[in-house]
């Protein structure tokens, strides 16, 4: 069953938490809210779950041939099912019967019951725990109860706040794994609210940004995250933060930070006079220059983070500060000189007015 937003908005006396917004999501397909805390991800979901009614606008449930309007009906007369970042099970019961109260309220056969719960806790490595109480478990496998009771009653509406910010890395990285799986075989439609763009491209068929209640940007993730529409989409999908350079554009030159020059070469000379910002996100930031000809901008390093297998290194050019992501253990100096490189072929172009000017190819944006 698909779900349509039809120019919906939310008020809460005189603040508009949700502004008008439009969408339309397909069974069996995973929507991701991707923005920062406070953009509206939970308000929406509300909305879409009939917790809260909009103050304008339609909810609408379909089946591909006709539609049904579901405004304001309550979320128990709704097949709907809801996991927020504060999970909640039922104390009183097991891990087993909390995992098995949607089946016995459906009034399946015990056996059946008993194959889909164990199934699930396969899932969710929860088998050791099946007649524990959830109070005596972990924070990470209490979500996991949660997350298993939402999942396995079969609801044509999945509503997913941050489910796995709770849970360990191992764990996060296998249910990002099998939640996409998940969502294709119960055909539901499935969102999926989180504050990581790299959720957002290895969970979303589909990329709802949100900043401020407003829905920046909807499409295919990969498009969202490739050809952002204007700069607040790029940053909200970017991480670590996106990398800003303002320029303006006087006929055949390029003017950059401090009087320094270049020539408009490649798309850039396209480009109509005027000021202009080049955003480039963290990995398109190199230590070293590459084969083809890139801008080279003299900084100095203000902290340089090692994660292993690869550095964050933090560099105040100019007086901007940037972020590359570089390969490998990079032992920096605070302090130290570095002279860092952008091939212009990667840079998103904005105008003044933070619309999208130029994108990157999309062989070099990813």
């Amino acid at each position: 069953m698909g779900l349509i937003l039809d120019r919906v908005r939310r008020d809460v006396g005189a603040e508009t938490y949700i502004h008008e917004t439009s969408l339309r999501l397909a069974p069996g397909t995973m929507t991701v809210l991707l923005g920062p805390t406070l953009a509206g991800k939970t308000s929406l979901m509300r909305l879409m779950a009939g917790l809260d009614r909009p103050t304008a606008g339609r909810i609408l449930t379909t089946d591909g041939r006709s539609e049904t309007d579901v405004t304001g009906v309550a979320v128990r007369e709704r097949s709907v099912a809801m996991v927020y970042q504060q999970f909640i099970n039922y104390p009183n019961l097991s891990v087993f019967e909390n995992i098995a109260s949607p089946l016995r309220v459906k009034r399946l056969p015990k056996a059946e019951i008993d194959d889909k719960v164990r199934a699930m806790a396969r899932l969710m490595q929860l088998e050791p725990f099946l007649e524990r109480p959830p109070l005596s478990l972990s924070g990470g496998q209490q979500q996991r109860t949660a997350m298993a009771r939402a999942l396995i009653r079969g609801a044509d509406l999945v509503l997913l706040d941050e489910p796995l910010a709770n849970l360990d890395y191992k764990l996060r990285e296998e249910l990002r794994e099998e939640l996409p799986k998940i969502v294709r075989a119960s055909r539901a439609t499935v969102v999926y609210a989180t504050t990581e763009p790299q959720e957002a491209l290895l969970l979303g068929d589909y990329t709802a940004a949100l900043w401020q209640g407003r829905v920046t940007q909807y499409g295919p993730s990969a498009e969202v995250y490739r050809r952002p529409t204007d700069l607040t989409t790029a940053q909200i999908f970017s991480d670590p933060p996106l990398n800003l350079l303002p320029v303006s554009k006087r006929e055949a030159v390029i003017q950059l930070p401090g009087g320094a020059s270049i020539p408009a070469g490649g798309a850039l000379a396209a480009l109509a006079d005027g000021d202009y910002r080049l955003g480039f996100r963290a990995h398109q930031l190199a230590l070293r220059a590459g084969p083809a000809p890139s801008l080279a901008f003299a900084g100095t390093v203000t902290v340089a983070e090692i994660t292993g297998s690869e550095s964050y290194v933090h560099v105040e050019c100019a007086g901007l500060r940037w972020v590359a992501l570089v390969p490998g253990v990079q032992e920096l100096e605070p302090g130290a000189a570095i002279t860092v490189h952008v091939d212009p072929a990667h840079v998103f172009v904005f105008a003044s007015d933070d619309r999208l000017a130029h994108a990157p190819a999309v062989r070099t944006a990813a």
